[in-house]
């Protein structure tokens, strides 16, 4: 067996691009986007005129409206590939804005649903910022499902679990990123990979906490820089992972053994913990990775949100 077979014995495979034309190859259950995965896609000729389609038949909507179709359309593009869920993501602009974030989902789904896919195969993604989770709260009280993206921090993944949300995506990569960085030439890559990376690390600690206490938030770890981040968490609820690393996956034949596993998980030793608003405040600000990560994510999501609303804006003229 190839890795990525290997990998789905223990794990549920996902698809992190918006290029829908590469997903059948790999096989996974659900496909996940986001603003910068969508611009990317836009601008290769295959799906340029799916983009000028869209907002030709909606040229006359107010520019959200617009993104949202495009967003919408993708994921029905998806959903055609994946026989699971896919993953949208509500403007990274609104991260701070709890009641606009709801007010996007509930459009989102809204959209679907008119196109006649059930909101039990949509996610709506949403940073998980204080607001984001409180926003998700809601919609899922409404069964609407999130995902919270950009997530770097216990306290974000604890949050989450308190709050009833359906998935969350801690970001390995970034973590990763982060370390290295900080370290310098210091940085021993060999002695930092597989179960000592950070970013790998993190997760694992979400996985051990939920599974413990029995939260039913699924954990996806997102956001690998190889293969080794991916198979050192072989075992984690679900992994979402680029076509080019889906690829070197299907590529390898290396044993993939099971890292994390929910029996192991329930005796370990943890402690319960809980935040309020200016608690997770706190907590957050006390991790200068996660504050910084988290900031910088949203900054470059909604960067790339901006170079869409142009491209749409020019196209709509």
């Amino acid at each position: 067996m190839n890795q990525l077979d290997q990998l789905k014995q223990s794990t549920t495979v996902v698809a992190d691009t918006g290029n829908f034309k590469q997903l059948a190859q790999f096989t996974p259950r659900d496909a996940t986007t986001n603003p910068s995965l969508i611009l990317k896609a836009v601008q290769q000729a295959d799906y340029a005129p799916l983009l000028a389609e869209t907002v030709a038949a909606h040229r006359q909507q107010p520019l959200g409206d617009i993104v949202d179709e495009v967003l919408v359309r993708f994921g029905q593009e998806i959903l055609k590939v994946v026989p699971g869920r896919v993953s949208t993501e509500v403007d990274a602009r609104l991260s701070f804005d709890t009641a606009c974030t709801i007010a996007r989902g509930r459009r989102i789904i809204e959209l679907y649903e008119r196109a006649g896919i059930g909101r039990d195969r949509v996610l709506i993604k949403v940073a998980a910022t204080w607001e984001g989770i409180q926003a998700a709260k809601a919609l899922e009280h409404e069964g609407i499902h999130c995902n919270l993206t950009l997530l770097f921090a216990f306290c974000q993944a604890v949050a989450c679990g308190e709050a009833g949300i359906t998935l969350i995506s801690p970001f390995v990569g970034r973590i990763y990123d982060w370390y290295k960085k900080q370290a310098g030439a210091s940085w021993d890559e060999a002695a930092m990979a597989g179960v000592n990376d950070p970013g790998v690390q993190s997760v694992s600690q979400i996985y051990t906490y939920y599974k413990h206490f029995g939260i039913e938030t699924e954990v996806m770890g997102a956001s690998f820089r190889n293969v080794g981040q991916i198979t050192a968490l072989a075992g984690c609820d679900l992994l979402t992972i680029s076509p080019e690393l889906l690829a070197q996956l299907q590529a390898g034949t290396e044993p993939v053994t099971r890292r994390l596993d929910p029996a192991a998980a329930k005796s370990a030793s943890v402690h319960a913990v809980t935040y309020n608003e200016a608690d997770f405040r706190y907590a957050l600000n006390e991790d200068a990775m996660a504050t910084e990560k988290l900031a910088e994510g949203i900054r470059g999501f909604a960067a790339d949100a901006i170079k869409l609303d142009k491209m749409i804006e020019e196209l709509r003229k």
